[in-house]
């Protein structure tokens, strides 16, 4: 079975998008998530998808917020 570079990258997102959720590290999950975002977004690309790309972009920049803008307090959400 021969695989295109463009079937590959798909795939490789979709594992890496898979991984993400078995983090139980939200940061993790978020880092692993976008990682795996970015492969779809080089997919869509290459499949020249713009539904692929614009979902994919959108996810990253949510994921951007959460990593770098919004600051949870942990300590006040364990206390719950």
């Amino acid at each position: 079975m021969d695989i295109t570079l463009t079937e590959f990258i798909g795939y490789a997102a979709s594992a890496v998008l898979l991984f993400s959720f078995t983090r139980k590290d939200l940061r993790k999950l978020r880092w692993f998530n976008s990682l795996g975002c970015l492969l779809f977004v080089i997919y869509g690309f290459m499949l020249d998808s713009v539904p692929v790309l614009i979902t994919n972009l959108a996810i990253i920049a949510i994921n951007a917020y959460y990593l770098f803008f919004k600051k949870v307090d942990v300590s006040a959400s364990d206390n719950s």
